[in-house]
């Protein structure tokens, strides 16, 4: 993540994240405590352990910018202000591993690659339309390694 966290340099701060690294560990420990109580009869994947840098990250994404991500996303959908309580609720709902939010311009998959092609739409068209708004993917090593995201990145 290094490598991108110098890119970052390119874009403007636009807002202060006002989540800490702490609320987001909490935030996963309480969904562990509700898993292990049997609560949640979903799958679940967790994020631990890059808080810090997801919280510069998010710094320079506008709050009407698109958000595209996988299974992973609970940090991101909490850093984009979607509230924690919505969260919890489609967890316990067994989609923690497919959160959608239109209201945030959010949107998440199970399926690898599953976001890329809809996010490269998205993009092409507030670029046609001449938005300010920008689309984030967040995608992990499987999704790397995948055509789909060769050819995406290549149009973008």
């Amino acid at each position: 993540m290094g490598d991108i966290l110098k890119n970052l340099n390119n874009y403007k701060k636009v807002r202060d994240v006002t989540l800490t690294k702490q609320d987001l560990i909490q935030f996963e420990e309480h969904i562990v405590s509700l898993w292990e109580n049997g609560k949640i009869k979903a799958p679940v994947h967790l994020s631990h352990g890059n808080e810090d840098e997801l919280i510069e990250v998010f710094s320079v994404i506008d709050k009407s910018d698109y958000i595209f991500s996988t299974w992973r996303s609970h940090y991101h959908a909490l850093l984009h202000g979607i509230t924690p309580e919505w969260i919890e609720n489609k967890i316990l709902q067994g989609k923690s591993i497919s959160l959608c939010n239109l209201d945030h311009n959010f949107y998440s998959s199970a399926i690898v690659t599953g976001v890329l092609p809809i996010a490269l739409g998205t993009a092409i068209g507030l670029k046609r339309q001449k938005s300010k708004q920008k689309v984030w993917c967040f995608v992990g090593d499987m999704t790397f390694e995948t055509g789909i995201f060769y050819e995406v990145h290549k149009y973008a």
